[in-house]
């Protein structure tokens, strides 16, 4: 369960991060491409849904670790291969950034995040 503790902790402070870009922080230049300081609307949106994201993904890292039992098993399996290739896709897409900062801060937390949902993933969790 540590692994579902890590991984949930690191999604918290991510939630944290885009609350603050959703309401006009200044920091647009670690997310998004970080073409903008500040977000224009359309992405502060997508800094909302990002959050209901992290949510579903940490509570199926719960469910994949024995936690939690509200979903069926294969399923959550499955979801959680799912995650896995969501933040190796993340991992590529923050590398290749032409920002500096995201491409320097999120690659490696991203990289984070994929080690551990792997793990969870097979069970290791």
């Amino acid at each position: 369960m540590i692994l579902a503790l890590i991984l949930t902790v690191i999604l918290a402070a991510l939630a944290v991060f885009q609350i603050a870009l959703a309401a006009g922080a200044p920091w647009g230049r670690f997310a998004w491409g970080g073409q903008h300081r500040v977000l224009p609307r359309k992405l502060r949106v997508g800094s909302v849904i990002s959050i209901i994201i992290y949510a579903l993904i940490a509570f199926l890292a719960w469910e994949r670790v024995g936690a939690t039992s509200v979903l069926p098993p294969v399923l959550v399996q499955v979801a959680m291969w799912v995650v896995f290739a969501y933040f190796a896709l993340g991992i590529l897409m923050n590398a290749i950034s032409r920002s500096k900062p995201e491409r320097y801060t999120m690659t490696p937390v991203v990289t984070v995040l994929a080690v551990l949902s792997l793990l969870i993933a097979m069970g290791l969790g």
